[in-house]
């Protein structure tokens, strides 16, 4: 993968889905997902993705993350052809430019809140040190500085989203996908988490892009695309 494509122009989207489909195979069944989805959204910008269960926000965002693969269309991220790349230099590609902050979390329960944070520098072998070092300024930037050798089962539900908001940052990515980040949440709790979200998106100047079906999260955003039956019903750009 070629170094300076991973630096495309300003005024590039940063992603792009073109035509995008997602369909699964069940049994006789085929189950369309998404159904031709054009998207695109720039650097530094803040994107609600709405829509009620089963829409495809989570699908939309795993494709637009290089976590999953279309059955059809393309996905453009930091100037690179997704489908044109070895499945390594996804994975690289992914590591280096994408954070995820999961509606469940996932943060592995064996380890504390500093090792869960640490677990993508460490992957793209950033040094131990320089990855604790980071891990431990996140950690404090997101309010959890005293909690840094718990485990994920000593932690409540907004400290472990926390953390997982930490780990999706370690790597300052240029595009952070949080897909129902506070669902789990009461709503004081999810306030606080979202009102974090923009405040380290203007921080970073990182580009945001929130999968939710709550209203009040969606209406924090400059723009909001909803999904409809796997289609996108309205341009993000009017």
């Amino acid at each position: 993968m070629s170094e300076t494509n991973l630096h495309p122009s300003a005024d590039a989207p940063l992603v792009q889905a073109r035509g995008l489909k997602k369909c699964y195979v069940m049994g006789r069944r085929t189950l369309e997902v998404l159904r031709g989805v054009d998207l695109a959204v720039r650097r530094g910008e803040f994107l609600a993705l709405q829509g009620a269960s089963g829409a495809g926000k989570s699908t939309l965002l795993h494709l637009l993350g290089g976590l999953d693969h279309p059955s059809d269309g393309e996905v453009h991220l930091a100037g690179q052809r997704l489908s044109s790349l070895a499945a390594g230099d996804v994975a690289r590609l992914r590591n280096l430019k994408v954070g995820f902050v999961f509606q469940a979390y996932h943060l592995l329960p064996e380890l504390n809140a500093l090792e869960n944070v640490c677990l993508p520098a460490r992957m793209v072998r950033v040094p131990a040190g320089e990855a604790e070092s980071r891990g431990r300024e996140l950690l404090k930037r997101v309010g959890l500085g005293e909690r840094l050798e718990h485990r994920p089962y000593e932690l409540s539900g907004g400290e472990q989203q926390r953390v997982a908001i930490a780990r999706a940052l370690i790597n300052a990515p240029e595009l952070v996908l949080a897909d129902e980040p506070t669902g789990n949440l009461d709503s004081h709790t999810g306030a606080e988490i979202i009102e974090l979200l923009c405040a380290l998106r203007v921080e970073r100047q990182t580009t945001l892009i929130v999968a939710t079906h709550d209203p009040e999260v969606a209406g924090r955003a400059p723009k909001t695309v909803h999904l409809v039956d796997g289609r996108i019903e309205n341009d993000p750009q009017q």
